[in-house]
């Protein structure tokens, strides 16, 4: 019997240890943090050995195979000795993979990944495809192999999961966009993070497909300089493709043309709205083309589908001015995108754990879209003198249910209250889905 050591308790984990009891393996979970109660019951009806706290060495060096969580860096002690043994060390998503024969629909990005795995799994059901939802939304790819059987899976992958990928392959692989982010996982170099979301075409061969946004710098020159064994299909708002391959805009037309095939709709009638959300809407149109899911169904399902929680949702209008819930903007592309879908009059909530962000590249937007920012962190010293000259009221707590009373009485009616912070949230949150809820409770508290 192998041993399978799964170093972090959360939903990859668990999903993790089932998975292996399933096919055999003697398990052992460790977490050097707490693990949640919800997750505790799971482990403890499994019957499986099981740790919180503390990492004993002694038996994770047993391990033929260790799954890591994503959230621990390559970097930590115990992972760099356990490679210096020859142990092998994976993600989640890799185990996961050695166990199913369907067809992986991967979608990567700095922003955008998530609603686009959304709207995709949105469309694919809608097209009566037997699919299932992964990877950093829905449950673990690693529960549902061990307890579903789904023909595809929309997975959607962060920079850390890729990083613990090596044989597993995405049948469609997409990416969105590559922009600065996480780069104190990568000794602030860019060129490793790019490296990183390009491990999403690894193991691709001439059948398989490679969805990539051809506006995007970062992309466009990485695939310039890179030899592709699958087929590349483009998507583009700057640039006419000419019934080439691929999805692009013309005369308000969102087109579609793959092997001679053409879809178009009107971007009016694209239920997402914003030059972000395009992008999220031509990528998701271009996997369902590929996958051959009927005209109308991709039509409809672009136009009837409902935004993720905590990403630009509109959560309530109070005294004419409207709440937004964009609690998933965790870094500063993502705010850009928010702002910049807004009409002019935001009082903007902005703060956190900063990640090294450059807030320059916001002033812009900033000057033509904000009337105030409500700083929401315990240091906001390099928000403050970003935008110190950018005319604009700014102010200053540590708690939601401060920066929802400052940004109420800072705006007026017809103004947006803007939650995206462009930081991380655990300063003073549990994680993004906790600050946005908490934003959401105070809102309907006014």
């Amino acid at each position: 019997m192998k041993n399978l050591v799964v170093l972090g308790g959360g939903e990859s984990g668990i999903g993790a240890a089932i998975l292996g009891l399933k096919k055999g393996y003697k398990v052992f979970v460790s977490d050097k943090g707490r693990i949640k109660e919800k997750y505790k019951k799971v482990l403890s009806n499994l019957a499986l050995e099981w740790e919180e706290k503390q990492h004993s060495e002694d038996l994770i060096f047993q391990a033929d195979v260790v799954v890591k969580s994503p959230g621990i860096p390559d970097t930590v002690l115990l992972v760099e000795q356990l490679i210096e043994k020859g142990i092998e060390v994976i993600s989640e998503i890799e185990f996961a993979g050695r166990f199913t024969e369907a067809k992986m629909i991967c979608v990567t990005g700095s922003n955008g990944k998530t609603t686009t795995a959304l709207l995709l799994y949105h469309i694919l059901k809608n097209g009566g495809l037997n699919v299932g939802l992964a990877g950093n939304v829905g449950k673990s790819l690693a529960l549902q192999v061990a307890e579903d059987n789904f023909d595809f899976y929309v997975v959607e992958l962060s920079s850390f999961q890729l990083d613990g990928m090596f044989h597993f392959k995405a049948d469609i692989a997409i990416l969105m966009n590559i922009t600065p982010d996480h780069l104190d996982r990568y000794d602030y170099e860019m060129q490793k993070y790019i490296d990183s979301k390009f491990r999403i075409i690894q193991n691709q061969a001439s059948t398989d497909y490679f969805i990539y946004c051809l506006d995007d710098e970062n992309i466009a020159k990485e695939v310039s300089k890179r030899d592709f064994k699958s087929q590349l299909i483009p998507f583009t708002i700057e640039q006419d493709l000419n019934e080439l391959q691929g999805a692009y805009i013309k005369n308000e037309q969102l087109l579609i043309n793959y092997k001679n095939q053409e879809l178009n709709m009107s971007i009016y009638k694209l239920a997402l709205e914003g030059k972000h959300n395009i992008y999220n809407s031509m990528a998701s149109g271009v996997a369902s083309s590929i996958l051959e899911l009927r005209k109308d169904v991709v039509r409809d399902s672009l136009t009837d589908f409902q935004n993720v929680e905590h990403r630009m949702e509109k959560v309530v209008s109070v005294h004419g001015i409207d709440f937004v819930n964009d609690s998933k903007a965790t870094n500063i592309n993502s705010a850009w995108y928010a702002l910049e879908t807004m009409p002019a009059g935001v009082v903007w909530i902005v703060g956190g754990v900063d990640k090294g962000n450059d807030y320059s590249i916001l002033k812009d937007v900033v000057k033509e879209k904000v009337t105030a920012i409500v700083c929401l962190g315990k240091d906001n010293t390099k928000i403050r003198e970003a935008f110190k000259d950018s005319g604009v009221s700014i102010a200053e707590t540590v708690s939601m249910e401060g920066a929802v009373k400052f940004a109420y009485q800072l705006g007026k009616k017809g103004d947006t209250v803007l939650l995206s912070p462009a930081c991380a949230s655990f300063d003073l949150f549990e994680d993004y889905e906790d600050r946005g809820r908490q934003f959401k409770e105070q809102v309907r508290g006014l």
